[in-house]
């Protein structure tokens, strides 16, 4: 298929039930949005059951060839994971999404739509309404969480565990990949200078599968990444170029033609 506009990374592990639920959803929500030069590339994250065999089949069932798989040789994390995934994406405007089935198709639009209009360079979904997709005590905890990220990372990203975003392919051009760092990409992308807009989005119930997260990894075993945001944040050089004479006899010539 020609370049596309629109590439969707989604991490998955262990994820077999949802991924074509996913891809159907996609699909529709797609068609639906005027979205057809567009991939959707699921990176399985050394999955222990078929969730491999199940994006094969979506990359078969679709003619245009939007589908793709990305495996991973052993499970390695969501970072990594993702990080697969947006360094093999082709698109102009690059977008991550769970596949838990708990963010919803019908948002993508609302994230796609700031980036392409050039109203900001990275859109960030913000779950305002929790109360479909998690109990109440991990409602607490990603409170908690969220509370520590922004007060050590110096952010006020109102919900930073939610990964559903989208963004221009340059912001991911200029970050350093680290462990943990899907948590942290609208402050990356801060710290580079691109304008971070969140835009409330759905938070649907999980149907199958488990959660990968808990206590534990979601707010204290982040610690040691915020501490390195938060370093990177006291350390960071910016720069704007005001001439470059290298560029201004480009820009003579091409006027002079």
């Amino acid at each position: 298929m020609d370049t596309p506009e629109l590439s969707i990374v989604i991490p998955a592990y262990d994820e077999e039930k949802n991924v074509p639920i996913l891809a159907g959803d996609l699909r529709s929500e797609l068609a639906k949005a005027g979205i057809d030069a567009y991939e959707v590339i699921f990176v399985d994250d050394g999955s222990r059951d078929a969730t491999a065999q199940k994006v094969r089949e979506e990359v078969a069932r679709d003619p245009k060839g939007r589908f793709r798989l990305v495996r991973l040789a052993r499970n390695s994390g969501e970072s990594a994971a993702t990080e697969a995934g947006l360094r093999r994406a082709r698109g102009e405007i690059l977008a991550v999404m769970d596949c838990d089935l708990q963010n919803a198709p019908s948002d993508l639009s609302k994230l796609v739509d700031p980036v392409r209009k050039g109203v900001a360079d990275c859109a960030c979904g913000w779950r305002a309404d929790r109360t479909a997709g998690d109990t109440g005590w991990r409602h607490v905890q990603s409170r908690i969480a969220n509370a520590i990220r922004n007060w050590l990372s110096g952010d006020s990203i109102q919900d930073a565990g939610c990964t559903f975003r989208a963004f221009r392919r340059e912001c991911i051009e200029r970050v350093k990949i680290f462990k943990g760092m899907h948590r942290f990409l609208p402050t990356l992308f801060r710290l580079e200078g691109f304008r971070v807009v969140e835009v409330v989005v759905e938070s649907r119930p999980r149907l199958h599968g488990v959660s990968k997260y808990g206590m534990w990894n979601r707010a204290f075993a982040a610690f040691y990444d915020l501490l390195a945001v938060r370093w990177m944040r006291s350390r960071v050089v910016a720069w704007r170029v005001a001439e470059d004479s290298l560029e201004a006899a480009t820009l003579s010539h091409f006027r002079r033609s």
